[in-house]
């Protein structure tokens, strides 16, 4: 990872407040929920995206089929997604890279093992930052323990 990389993850961890998760179990010993969990636990707001919950809650929040339907709700509220999060295979990443990209996050992220160089590219060339086959927890726990190091 480069040291341009490792300033875009810990920029968007930085600032953003609102992650979009796409492909988030309800099951708690999947990847994606215990790194929803982890990250809701550090202060950060969690959107549950399964169209196969849809209408349940996950992690307390209620789970959107879409993301243009999850972004659409909280725009009533004022609120924007800052970071989509992709836990799908990564065949399945250019249609959410489209949708992240339509409701302007600023942010797509392709989890551990997800790897979709023309989704990147397309999102990039959109203006969202990209972070691929990295896991957002383990680099927030990287994150941290850096800034706790610096106090």
């Amino acid at each position: 990872m480069t040291d341009h990389d490792i300033q875009i993850i810990d920029t968007l961890l930085a600032e953003s407040r609102v992650i979009a998760v796409v492909g988030l179990s309800p099951k708690p010993d999947r990847a994606s929920h215990y790194v929803s969990a982890y990250m809701q636990e550090h202060g950060y707001r969690i959107i549950p995206v399964n169209p196969v919950a849809a209408g349940t809650r996950i992690l307390g929040e209620h789970v959107y089929p879409t993301l243009t339907l999850a972004a659409a709700a909280l725009a009533e509220q004022h609120i924007p997604i800052d970071v989509v999060d992709v836990f799908r295979k990564s065949e399945e990443v250019a249609p959410i890279a489209d949708e992240a990209i339509a409701i302007r996050a600023k942010a797509l992220w392709m989890q551990l093992g997800v790897i979709n160089q023309t989704a990147a590219t397309h999102a990039a060339a959109a203006g969202l930052r990209v972070v691929m086959n990295r896991c957002i927890k383990v680099e927030h726990e990287r994150w941290r323990e850096q800034a706790l190091r610096q106090q």
